[in-house]
């Protein structure tokens, strides 16, 4: 590791860390090196299978769902992807700023306008599995900027 944060930042930055026995873990080190306040987010990835012929109009509610979703204040990151040799496989991959932003977001009208539209589209029920987010470790990592969601 103190090779690679060598490379990555220089030597005298590094032998301060070491010297200071502050480079004991990834995440101190970014945290160091970042203005930015450390994160500890939550990852969901939603897997769904849709009935062969609704892929397009799946895509379009939850393309609209994701681009409401990325604005909520509990929103790091909203993602809808699509499997390239199974169009009728999707993975929403949703980051949550914290705890609590999951339940909120299924409280919003653009989650319950996509849930009751998709909901005869499913070939099967949409499974979820939560994780951990490791990297990036600082808010500016997940910051969608003031760039237009498209």
């Amino acid at each position: 590791m103190l090779k690679t944060l060598n490379n990555a930042v220089g030597s005298k930055t590094s032998a301060v860390l070491r010297s200071n026995s502050l480079c004991n873990s990834r995440q101190q080190v970014c945290r160091l090196l970042s203005s930015s306040p450390a994160v500890d987010y939550l990852a969901v990835h939603v897997f769904v299978s849709v009935k062969p012929g609704t892929e397009e109009t799946f895509k379009e509610a939850s393309l609209a769902n994701a681009r409401a979703s990325a604005k909520e204040e509990g929103v790091a990151r909203f993602d809808v992807v699509q499997q390239m040799d199974d169009p009728t496989k999707f993975v929403l991959v949703e980051v949550y700023k914290n705890g609590e932003a999951p339940a909120k977001h299924k409280e919003t009208d653009h989650y319950n306008t996509w849930r009751e539209t998709v909901a005869d589209m499913m070939a099967e029920p949409r499974s979820a599995i939560k994780y951990r987010n490791l990297f990036p470790v600082t808010e500016d990592g997940w910051d969608y900027g003031d760039s237009k969601l498209e």
